[in-house]
């Protein structure tokens, strides 16, 4: 079974590998080490390497037992390329696919994907990955097809300077636009989930009315810095949470008046209704903004038609 410990003050910004020695004491450096490489050690439910940095209050989680050994082999799964550059790849990822592999899902992800159609993406860290979306988050994705356009791609973000718009459909109803700043971090007490604190990372969020459906919304959101579910935990706090996000709408609310069979079709509607639309960034190149749309899915689309319904 999985062994689970949180980074003291004392072991604040140190190498993952002497860390994770010291809190799993019957454990070889060497041996904490090799685990880390094959995918047994996770920071925060992620992968990592032996020499990332880790920080007060991050979670260690060991898997000395498992066989079953995280595969970043190629794999035949389908997947929708929306365009192709000589540096990069646009992809509008499905819901229900993990962008790599990790903690409960060793393979059959967009990476393991990448690799059985990219064979070359092997040689890029992540699999030319340079940003996610949840499991259950649809949108369009910025794959690097080589170092140069990996390293620019990262420098812009790091400097905000890349635009992402998200579709969210929502319970609950608002005006106009207005914008969220408030720190996320680790939740206290669910170190699965984020949520609003003082001493959390700075997170803003622009939101703005698309569409009003009866008490419900669709909402137009993007984002200026890009926290762990930064936009279902902004969206939650100001009692507009997204239909389907069992994680920050665990109630599933449900408007008054709203027909039964309604209530059942939302209560059951599989994922979170959250979409990233619209991503735009510079071109390496020029100082011209390039953008690439991922339409609407199906599921959200018919949730909408139900909506419009009441």
């Amino acid at each position: 079974m999985p062994i689970s410990k949180i980074v003291n003050e004392d072991q604040n910004n140190s190498r993952l590998d002497k860390v994770a020695t010291e809190m799993f004491e019957k454990y070889s450096r060497t041996q904490i080490k090799k685990w880390i490489l094959e995918g047994r050690v996770l920071v925060n439910h992620e992968l990592a390497k032996p020499k990332d940095t880790v920080f007060y209050k991050d979670e260690i989680e060991v898997n000395p037992i498992e066989e079953k050994k995280v595969s970043w082999d190629p794999q035949d799964i389908s997947f929708d390329i929306l365009e192709e550059r000589e540096d990069f790849i646009i992809v509008n990822k499905p819901c229900g696919l993990v962008m790599h592999p990790g903690s409960g899902c060793f393979d059959g992800t967009l990476a393991n994907a990448l690799l059985f159609k990219y064979p070359e993406l092997q040689n890029l860290p992540r699999s030319g990955i340079v940003h996610r979306l949840d499991k259950d988050t649809s949108g369009v994705v910025v794959i690097a097809r080589n170092d140069e356009f990996r390293n620019y791609f990262i420098n812009e973000m790091q400097n905000r300077a890349i635009s992402k718009n998200y579709l969210a459909i929502c319970s609950g109803s608002t005006l106009g636009s207005f914008e969220i700043n408030e720190p996320i971090g680790r939740d206290k007490t669910n170190r699965t989930k984020m949520a609003i604190r003082e001493d959390g990372k700075e997170a803003i969020t622009f939101v703005k009315l698309k569409e009003k459906i009866n008490g419900y919304s669709l909402l137009d959101v993007s984002i200026k810095t890009g926290r762990t579910h930064q936009i279902r935990v902004h969206l939650a706090s100001k009692k507009l949470p997204i239909i389907g996000d069992s994680t920050y709408n665990p109630r599933k609310i449900i408007l008054k008046d709203t027909s039964k069979e309604l209530v059942e079709y939302i209560r059951s509607f599989p994922r979170q209704a959250l979409h990233a639309h619209v991503i735009s960034f510079k071109a390496k190149d020029g100082d011209s903004m390039i953008s690439f749309q991922a339409p609407l899915p199906l599921d959200m689309e018919d949730l909408i038609i139900n909506l419009k319904k009441l």
